[in-house]
């Protein structure tokens, strides 16, 4: 891929990766607008093309430790604290361990939605005019969510249910226009987790969601031959660009949420679905 298309796809990705406007529809209609033009790049639905979305996909997790470095960097001080208190003093699991367990479950949960369903998903990349229906789906999410009530829950009141559940729906944001964001917090919500927890578990979430993701893919495109046109100076460069792009979105979201203001992403996601199913936006079959 020429290095301008590199960097394009990179500020997409971090641009839109924590927008509640699923970022993986906007990589995939935006190849498909480059591959229309003329431009030389794999198409959206190869395993190569999957690859380099994870890959800024990573990129942008460098945003989440940057923005919420100081949360992050407390759960980990306090969870070996916990655990060494829990091992030397016999005390209740802490907080951030039982955090960690309820994360992983989640990730269970989303890994048995993405194995079970990955064909159909992965065929998604490939028909633009299915993610019309599931940006429009976005939409109404958003606009469901900032028109909830004030939630009462807490991170204490996370249960295995509402991991797993949390889990299912992150799953679900696998479909290109589903967003990962929307659509975790959404779920967090509407479990009663007050805004802030429900944004931080769903972008902590994030972490080992897609990382576990670009792994279990480079394993299996190494292991169909590991053939791909794109090298390591692609990869590298778009998860850069990625990464700063995405620390100035994630920045406007958190601000946003807090506030209940998504719902001005729904009238986007409307009318991004209307171009889409009517066509306006080029797209290469």
């Amino acid at each position: 891929m020429a290095l301008y298309i590199v960097v394009l796809l990179g500020i997409v990705q971090g641009a839109f990766m924590f927008l509640p406007v699923s970022s993986t529809a906007h990589l995939v209609l935006t190849q498909h607008w480059l591959i229309a033009g003329g431009a030389d790049l794999p198409a959206p639905d190869s395993a190569e093309m999957i690859l380099f979305d994870l890959v800024v996909h990573v990129g942008t997790l460098i945003s989440i430790v940057v923005v919420f470095h100081r949360s992050l960097f407390r759960l980990i001080r306090d969870g070996f604290i916990g655990l060494a208190r829990m091992t030397r003093e016999l005390r209740p699991v802490p907080l951030t361990i039982r955090l960690a367990l309820l994360c992983a479950l989640s990730v269970l949960a989303t890994g048995i939605i993405g194995i079970t369903f990955k064909l159909f998903f992965e065929a998604v990349f490939a028909r633009p005019g299915m993610i019309a229906g599931t940006l429009a789906i976005t939409g109404v999410l958003l606009w469901i969510t900032d028109r909830l009530p004030p939630r009462p829950k807490g991170l204490r009141d996370i249960r295995p249910t509402t991991a797993v559940g949390i889990g299912i729906a992150q799953g679900l944001s696998l479909i290109p226009g589903i967003s990962r964001s929307g659509i975790t917090i959404a779920a967090s919500l509407l479990f009663g987790l007050k805004r802030r927890w429900a944004a931080e578990y769903s972008f902590f979430l994030a972490i080992p969601t897609i990382l576990a993701a670009t792994l279990v893919h480079f394993l299996e495109l190494q292991a169909a031959g590991g053939a791909t046109r794109l090298g390591w100076m692609e990869m590298t460069v778009g998860l850069v660009v990625a990464a700063v792009v995405g620390t100035f979105a994630l920045m406007l979201v958190v601000r946003l949420l807090y506030r209940a203001k998504l719902r001005i992403f729904s009238w986007y996601l409307w009318l991004l679905a209307l171009l889409v199913a009517f066509g306006v936006i080029p797209i290469t079959h």
